[in-house]
């Protein structure tokens, strides 16, 4: 999933927020500017409804503080060295819901609805610290892996059978890097036969 200013293509929700960094160098691009920026992701990552109320004024801190957070576990983590994860830790306590029952009228059953008390800063980064905390517990984390191409950062969770996958997307990335191959094996090619 894309949006016009968002990059969905990790396979996973916490990958997902780190990549609101992309680029190197002069092509580095921070997508969370601002608090708005950030209610637009959560928007687009389908975590929030379009009619949530104006950004929280703590909102753009604590997003880019979990997101150093989570760059610096990941690296760590991918070295088997642990790191202290006191943001994410803070936000799962504080922005927790609580259950609800409800009847669900077309299914004739009961559900478990969640709701949070009061809307915080902490309420609306709580999905991505819980997805951050399944990622670093529940799965194979060997197959969190950074794009091969030399330009990009993008991160993302190997979901392939062969788990083989090397690009962010071959859209993004793929088809360009397997271009470039391609030329430099066609230049070589026509060097050998101009000996």
């Amino acid at each position: 999933m894309e949006s016009e200013q968002f990059i969905f293509v990790a396979n996973n929700l916490a990958l997902d927020f780190v990549n609101t960094e992309v680029g190197v160098g002069e092509q580095y691009s921070d997508k969370l500017e601002s608090a708005e920026n950030v209610l637009e992701w959560l928007h687009a990552a389908s975590l929030i409804s379009a009619k949530q109320p104006e950004a929280l004024p703590n909102l753009l801190p604590l997003a880019k503080e979990l997101r150093a957070e989570m760059n610096q576990t990941i690296a760590h983590a991918k070295k088997g060295i642990g790191y202290e994860t006191k943001c994410a830790n803070s936000i799962l306590k504080k922005g927790s819901p609580y259950p609800q029952i409800a009847w669900q009228e077309n299914e004739k059953k009961f559900v478990i609805n969640y709701h949070h008390a009061t809307l915080t800063v902490e309420a609306l980064l709580q999905p991505v610290a819980h997805a951050f905390l399944h990622l670093l517990t529940e799965l194979d984390f060997s197959l969190v892996k950074q794009c091969e191409a030399d330009d990009c950062v993008l991160m993302f969770h190997d979901q392939t059978k062969s788990h083989r996958r090397r690009w962010c997307s071959m859209a993004l990335c793929g088809n360009r890097m397997k271009a470039a191959a391609h030329r430099k094996r066609n230049r070589s090619e026509n060097k050998k036969r101009e000996y």
